[in-house]
């Protein structure tokens, strides 16, 4: 019967017999309706929150709106329309966000509602950045822009309004300022999830771009739609990082001038992302305007939901319930001397305040990328990304040590276990007395306890901004044994704080630099510090902690971090003489920062 099966032919089309059963195909079908049933319903429900109507009642998408969108663009598993992802400073930031591969995450029935969603963004963000008073109004503790969120609500009536978390707070504000950088260059950083971690490290734990929706005008970037990835970080394990997926959309109003606006949305595969759902971003982001020296004018706008039983650590809580920690303030401050630094990277020859040994342009490029390198492996170990597993030292002292460990095999850094070990405290002095010590090294002697009391000596400046404080370093001085010792240090400081980084370096490596060579192979473990203002002055209210006194006059939070190369062990195997090695090395440290800055109580 099998074989007189093969060879039955169809009286309709005279071919072969179908290789499945009739019955089995019904069945598929059967599923594959109920498949796109599911997703219908999916969507219709995603219409109703965020547009407050199912997607029967959508109405069709206008060409005149989206008239630079291609929604036939493929997804992000298309290498040939996405951004390159395998940048060398940004390898661990990024590659280690998904630890799998995804499949294309929006449905061709989802494309409609999240153009409209973006554009209504679009529409939202322009009238917040054009609107003043009384939608916005002057702090009177920092004079900053606060939102008024009665006449927000009353302006922007939203069906969805009710599907806010049970306990929210809402953080938002406003900040402009000058570039330097042209308006074309900052939109495809904004619009490359790698491109944006390069340029805010201290801020972007992790970047990724899911799903290019939207390829827009080459030229402009014009109605360019992605859905990405972020986690959000403040430069200490204390404090929890936020993650969004969302839309960024990109938009020319007129010449000269660009919105790109973000909005959070509900990844249909929330569960293979892992996603908290503890933050939410609602439609924020920043006007674009090119000015005719080359420069960009940007204005700011953060509008976020909070989950309100989050409670921040102590030591954090006026900086972080002020907004300040990820408000528009921050962003603005950060982008401003991230352009500097890549103006500076870019300007030919040697200016007249680089000194010492660096011989020519290529040499300081070189020095330039080593140190990005280094800042930016700091910034990515020292926060609370999710990829970090912080544990506290059992029966360390009152410092509070924070200890983690993690495999490296990237290029640049000691291939093996690396544990890094980390504690944030207040100190009743400023964030620019505490930056001003770390920076200067003839005062390096007072809290590095690595110098053996050995004084270290400039001899290879860069500048990187107008601020002076804003540089890196060659630093040489002599270690006990009378060997060269050399360090390599980036100083990093803005209104919203500082970052001082420094690594051990060999003469070898460092003559390789600069010259000219390629520095992504130069082995690398950086030590440094964060340095944040206590939010005292952004309008906290003071936090109730017996070493942050009620009332008193602002501070400073101070992140120490160590690391240190341990061996290829595992986790499970960690040598506990490390472990007791970087707590004496942080503990030491704190201990001496206090003197040196005559706040030894605190």
């Amino acid at each position: 019967m099998r074989e007189a099966l093969k060879n039955v032919i169809c009286p309709s089309c005279g071919g072969p017999p179908t290789d499945e059963d009739s019955y089995f195909d019904e069945q598929k079908l059967r599923m594959e309706n109920a498949r796109l049933k599911e997703e219908l319903d999916h969507v219709s429900s995603l219409a109703s929150k965020y547009l407050g109507r199912p997607v029967t009642q959508l109405p069709p998408v206008q060409p005149v709106s989206v008239s630079s969108l291609d929604l036939s663009v493929g997804g992000y598993s298309d290498p040939a329309l996405n951004p390159s992802l395998d940048l060398d400073l940004l390898r661990r930031n990024c590659s280690s966000a998904f630890p799998y591969p995804y499949t294309p995450a929006v449905s061709e029935l989802e494309k409609p509602l999240m153009v409209e969603m973006a554009t209504g963004a679009v529409e939202e963000v322009l009238r917040l950045v054009r609107t003043d008073e009384p939608l916005w109004v002057k702090s009177g503790s920092d004079g900053r822009d606060r939102l008024q969120l009665d006449i927000y609500d009353r302006m922007f009536q939203r069906s969805g309004r009710h599907l806010r978390f049970p306990h929210t707070r809402t953080e938002t504000s406003r900040d402009s300022a000058p570039v330097a950088m042209n308006a074309t260059t900052l939109i495809d950083m904004f619009m490359d999830a790698s491109k944006c971690a390069e340029l805010f490290p201290t801020i972007v734990a992790k970047a990724r771009t899911i799903e290019v929706l939207a390829a827009g005008m080459a030229s402009s970037r014009s109605g360019s739609l992605v859905l990405m990835y972020e986690e959000l970080q403040v430069l200490s394990p204390l404090v929890p990082t936020r993650e969004f997926c969302f839309l960024r959309y990109c938009q020319q109003i007129e010449s000269g001038m660009w919105v790109v606006a973000d909005i959070s949305v509900d990844y249909p595969r929330d569960n293979q992302l892992g996603l908290s759902p503890r933050s939410r971003r609602l439609p924020s982001g920043c006007l674009i305007e090119e000015t005719p020296d080359g420069y960009s004018k940007i204005t700011w706008v953060e509008h976020m939901e909070i989950e309100a039983n989050d409670q921040p650590h102590v030591l954090f809580k006026d900086l972080i319930n002020s907004g300040t920690a990820f408000g528009a303030h921050r962003w603005i401050a950060t982008l401003h001397r991230m352009c500097e630094r890549f103006a500076c990277l870019n300007v030919a020859g040697l200016p007249a305040r680089d000194l010492g040994v660096v011989p020519s342009p290529d040499g300081k490029r070189s020095m330039m990328k080593l140190a990005q390198r280094m800042v930016n492996n700091f910034c990515a170990n020292v926060g609370a990304s999710s990829d970090h597993k912080w544990m506290n030292l059992s029966g360390s002292n009152d410092v509070g040590v924070r200890i983690a460990l993690h495999q490296s095999s990237d290029a640049g850094q000691p291939s093996g276990g690396v544990l890094c070990a980390a504690t944030s405290i207040w100190l009743p002095v400023s964030a620019e007395r505490v930056f001003s010590l770390f920076k200067d090294e003839r005062t390096r002697t007072q809290w590095h306890i690595l110098s053996n009391g050995n004084t270290l000596q400039e001899v290879a400046h860069i500048s990187n901004g107008s601020h002076p404080g804003n540089c890196i370093s060659l630093l040489r001085g002599l270690s006990s044994s009378q060997n060269a010792m050399l360090l390599l240090q980036e100083c990093c400081t803005d209104a919203s704080g500082s970052v001082v980084v420094y690594a051990p370096i060999d003469l070898p490596a460092i003559n390789i630099v600069m010259s000219g060579g390629d520095p992504s192979y130069v082995p690398l473990l950086p030590l440094g510090f964060a340095i944040l203002p206590d939010g005292r002055s952004a309008g906290g209210q003071g936090a109730s902690s017996s070493s942050i006194p009620m009332g008193g006059s602002s501070g400073s939070l101070v992140t120490v971090a160590y690391q240190i190369h341990t061996s290829s062990l595992p986790s499970a195997k960690l040598n506990m003489e490390s472990v007791m090695t970087v707590n004496h090395l942080i503990g030491t440290t704190v201990q001496q920062i206090k003197v040196a800055l005559n706040c030894a109580d605190a």
